[in-house]
């Protein structure tokens, strides 16, 4: 049925718990994963000086791709056929990006973390999570964070 999953990733234990739902679904279902994460760059470009920002680019973008590798070798240990993806946003809302990459890879799911916020701490932080079921094209399913 899911034969192609994205999973959005962010190196957070909520996100971990997300991957291993998804390497799960992949098992049974015998899918390909990729593995997506956003750097998203939005608010150091507005706080940080120009000299300092692509310091902090650079250092964004590794941690990034650290994530994604990690990610990796849980599904390779897995033995989860997968890929992955980092991508380096300005801008633009995460959950719209992730939306892009589902569509644009023809992801038959999306799979990603979520940490569940109430009252004001969810309308102070927001939802990536609550922001993608709201503009997916694709099913998503949410994992709740411990």
């Amino acid at each position: 049925m899911y034969k192609r999953i994205l999973v959005a990733v962010d190196g957070s234990d909520t996100s971990g718990l997300a991957l291993q739902e998804a390497i799960k679904l992949a098992k049974d279902q015998h899918s390909l994963l990729r593995l997506f994460h956003v750097v998203d760059l939005t608010m150091a470009y507005s706080a940080i000086e120009a000299p300092d920002i692509f310091e902090y680019r650079k250092a964004m973008e590794a941690l990034g791709q650290k994530v994604v590798a990690d990610c990796l070798a849980c599904t390779r240990t897995a033995r989860i056929e997968s890929d992955s993806k980092c991508v380096v946003m300005f801008g633009k809302h995460i959950y719209d990006v992730i939306e892009e990459e589902a569509t644009e890879w023809a992801a038959d799911l999306i799979v990603i973390g979520t940490h569940g916020r109430r009252g004001i701490r969810r309308l102070l932080l927001g939802s990536v999570a609550e922001g993608l079921t709201r503009v997916s094209s694709k099913p998503v399913l949410l994992i709740r964070g411990a």
